[in-house]
């Protein structure tokens, strides 16, 4: 037998790493637990020596055998169960599938009441109940309990990872302020990992390396499609309006379509990036804004797209029922995915020719859907302000007095045409000095896009003059529309309402 002992320094709370203090012991298995890779398969197990003097608890998915003593079957299973001990409350309710029932657990760590727990839990359920609809049906969980591992504390960094039964959830919002709402979102995502990742699980990420990075180009589908369910989850489960989750459709859509990201990388190739941007930290400075777009973004607008275009072929086409094929096929027999067959059920439910014109447009290449018709035929405006014009792309900030860009202005944008970078102060526009935000946003109301003006601008303590021609700006806004035909009320009625 060799017994080792080692420091952990441990203070980063969130669903990567660990932290320890006097609040709790929020462990992350890989970035706390030391491992031998050639005992991979052997059984685990490990005891908890918890602080009974704060009233501390273990909620965990692995399974317990007593005395604070929890196994492992194997070292995947063991780095895949996250850990939260504290002083925490427990909610849980019973849910059927088939012919089983399961467990679920909310083991939520906060300074708030019982009461707005009580509240958010309600929420909780509704969206647990929503996301099975997609599927038709729960993942088998092992031990019968899937476990939400909730910590709304002040002392962690905002996140959320899936694991195989539970998930790690984080804020420094607590419930009794904006986190009611605001939490939620992380909630209706990590869940609809137990599907998708979890066991609907790209063969790049199978076996999962914990000595190097496992590259994957299917995050566009693994994280993207989760990212549209997201929202679409809370719409459907009466947690926000539609009038909320059409209009809050747009942010997404002006990030990802008005990106010149999509001159350099398709989804596939940007879901390859993830090693180099996922949290990942580096002093080299980057110009990924105009290089690189988000596959969790990319991926929810594709989802988007994909639903209502299968909703506008055929009747009765929906992106739940083709989730539903690819849950048979990829998930319930835990069978890793390519993207190949991600396409090859795609024609398996909407027709060769639909199937192999959305991946060849959109996946394969980087083209942009049509989404002013398709979102027409379900009662959708989507418009912009022509009068509005276009400056940088990148906000426009204010420090120390002076004005300046922020970050790269986007490629094509006024300011990159004229030759302006990151960090250039803006001193004027024609003859009207800018020394604040708010008075920018009042000069720059005086001009329509096709004006030509001169900007004055200081780069290392030069004064330099250039020729600025203003552009319409590219973002869009999306709005229902007031006089939506009946087939169109009832289309996104379809689309949006309770399953």
């Amino acid at each position: 037998m060799i017994n080792v002992s080692y420091t952990l320094f441990a203070d980063r709370g969130d669903g990567t790493y660990s932290q320890i203090d006097e609040t709790h012991a929020h462990l992350n298995t890989p970035a706390t637990f030391m491992f031998a890779p050639a005992l991979k398969n052997r059984p685990i197990e490990v005891t908890f020596d918890i602080r009974k003097d704060l009233n501390w608890k273990i909620a965990t998915q692995l399974f317990p055998v007593g005395n604070n003593k929890f196994t492992a079957p194997d070292l995947h299973y063991f780095m895949d169960s996250p850990v939260e001990i504290s002083d925490h409350s427990v909610r849980e309710f019973n849910v059927q599938s088939g012919d089983s029932e399961y467990t679920i657990q909310f083991a939520l760590h906060h300074l708030g009441t019982e009461e707005e727990f009580d509240t958010y839990f309600e929420k909780v359920k509704k969206i647990v109940l929503q996301q099975k609809e997609v599927f038709g049906a729960y993942p088998k969980f092992d031990n019968k309990t899937y476990t939400f591992l909730a910590c709304y504390m002040p002392n962690v960094t905002g996140d959320g990872m899936e694991h195989r039964n539970s998930t790690i959830l984080t804020s420094t919002r607590s419930l009794a302020k904006e986190g009611m709402d605001r939490n939620i979102g992380t909630v209706s995502h990590e869940f609809f990992h137990a599907w998708n990742v979890e066991r609907i699980r790209p063969k790049t990420l199978e076996p999962f390396n914990f000595e190097a990075a496992n590259m994957s180009g299917e995050l566009w589908f693994a994280e993207g499609f989760t990212k549209y369910y997201t929202k679409l989850i809370l719409c459907r489960a009466g947690i926000i309006s539609e009038k909320k989750y059409i209009e809050g459709l747009a942010k997404t859509y002006n990030y990802v379509w008005n990106s010149p990201a999509r001159a350099y990388f398709n989804p596939t190739e940007m879901s390859y990036q993830a090693p180099f941007v996922d949290a990942a930290t580096s002093i080299d400075p980057v110009n990924r804004g105009n290089t690189f777009i988000s596959y969790y973004s990319y991926g929810s607008m594709l989802g988007l797209a994909l639903d209502l275009s299968l909703r506008n072929h055929k009747d009765n086409l929906t992106l739940d029922d083709y989730m539903k094929l690819v849950w048979e096929k990829y998930g319930k027999t835990e069978i890793p995915y390519t993207e190949k067959h991600l396409l090859i059920t795609l024609r398996e439910y909407a027709g060769e020719a639909f199937a192999n014109d959305f991946f060849s447009k959109y996946i394969n290449r980087s083209e942009v859907p049509d989404y002013k018709t398709l979102f027409a035929n379900f009662g959708i405006s989507l418009v912009n302000n022509p009068k509005k014009v276009y400056v940088a792309g990148v906000p426009i900030k204010l420090k120390n007095n002076d004005v300046f860009i922020s970050d790269y202005p986007k490629k094509g944008s006024p300011a990159y045409i004229a030759g302006l970078d990151k960090d250039d102060i803006i001193l004027m526009i024609n003859e009207d000095a800018i020394t604040n935000k708010k008075q920018l946003s009042e000069v720059l109301k005086k001009y329509t896009p096709g004006e030509k003006v001169t900007i004055t601008y200081k780069r290392l303590g030069k004064e330099i003059k250039a020729e600025l021609i203003f552009t319409a700006h590219l973002d869009i806004e999306t709005k229902l529309l007031q006089n939506a035909g009946k087939e169109a009320i009832n289309k996104r009625k379809n689309w949006l309402k309770a399953k």
